[in-house]
């Protein structure tokens, strides 16, 4: 797979600086969006395929990869402000987005307050985790290990060792998980502090999708990764999942949704030629 230099631009009115990868392409333009603690390198696999297609930039939100790590800011109207002001500072006109997981519910609360050409919300955005239970029941499940200072060997050992990553730890991989944290002296650090990890965490936990979802006016396309439940657990998550696709359906009738069965949460790493082409196809009719 072919790689990219990544690029920087400064938005004034937002005092940010935000990093992104641009890759190219002659097609109308389709900014990838990732989920929270990940990066525009997760799309190191997938985005290649799409600039077939389409002109793909893969953005760094703000405190993730090489973006700016403000203190605050972290509500969807911050972030979605920030899109706006990255798209305009790009001169693209009516992109459409493609957001994973965090970004999903991004680009969902983006389209409702702004044109887009279309919006493909993968494995992410349409669940509503209020109606779930309490914030106080959620944060603890919700809050990141403390992994600073984990020695760079270790923390990759472990990685190598997660069941679903063992077929996919190819060449570039771990320096695609690296890039999501700050390596010194050959130790990890988080990139996003864990408190304001929390603080988007809070913010996707009180959003309603149900509120927003029958708002979008652009092509909306959802793509939901299931596997087959092993604890009850696991089957409680992919009740919501379900019931949250299902809804979608009905406060958007035009909606096209995809299940990718035996996929996991990180589907463009593992499946990102299946994704490239969903998305591609639904783009382009």
């Amino acid at each position: 797979m072919p790689t990219v230099e990544g690029t920087f631009v400064h938005l004034p009115g937002r005092g940010l600086r935000l990093h992104y990868r641009d890759w190219g392409g002659d097609g109308p333009p389709l900014i990838l969006l990732h989920g929270l603690s990940s990066g525009s390198r997760i799309w190191d696999w997938t985005a290649p395929l799409l600039a077939q297609r389409f002109r793909v930039i893969a953005l760094d939100q703000r405190s993730h990869g090489l973006s700016d790590a403000p203190d605050d800011g972290y509500g969807f109207d911050d972030v979605t402000a920030d899109l706006d002001a990255f798209i305009e500072a790009l001169g693209l006109e009516r992109p459409a987005l493609a957001g994973h997981s965090w970004g999903a519910s991004v680009a969902l609360t983006y389209a409702v307050a702004h044109p887009a050409r279309a919006v493909v919300l993968i494995d992410g955005g349409v669940i509503e985790l209020s109606s779930r239970g309490t914030w106080e029941d959620a944060e603890a499940r919700m809050r990141p290990p403390d992994i600073d200072g984990t020695p760079v060997e270790t923390f990759l050992g472990f990685m190598r060792r997660w069941p679903n990553l063992q077929d996919m730890w190819k060449e570039d991989l771990p320096d695609m998980v690296l890039s999501n944290f700050e390596v010194r002296d050959d130790k990890v650090y988080r990139r996003l502090a864990i408190p304001n990890h929390m603080k988007i965490a809070r913010a996707i936990f009180d959003l309603k999708p149900s509120e927003l979802l029958p708002e979008i006016a652009c092509p909306l396309m959802i793509i939901s990764c299931h596997q087959e439940p092993k604890t009850e657990l696991e089957q409680s998550w992919l009740d919501v999942r379900l019931e949250g696709i299902e809804a979608a359906r009905r406060l958007v009738a035009r909606a096209r949704v995809l299940i990718m069965e035996d996929t996991i949460h990180d589907v463009p790493i593992q499946r990102p030629a299946e994704l490239a082409a969903a998305i591609s196809d639904f783009l382009t009719e």
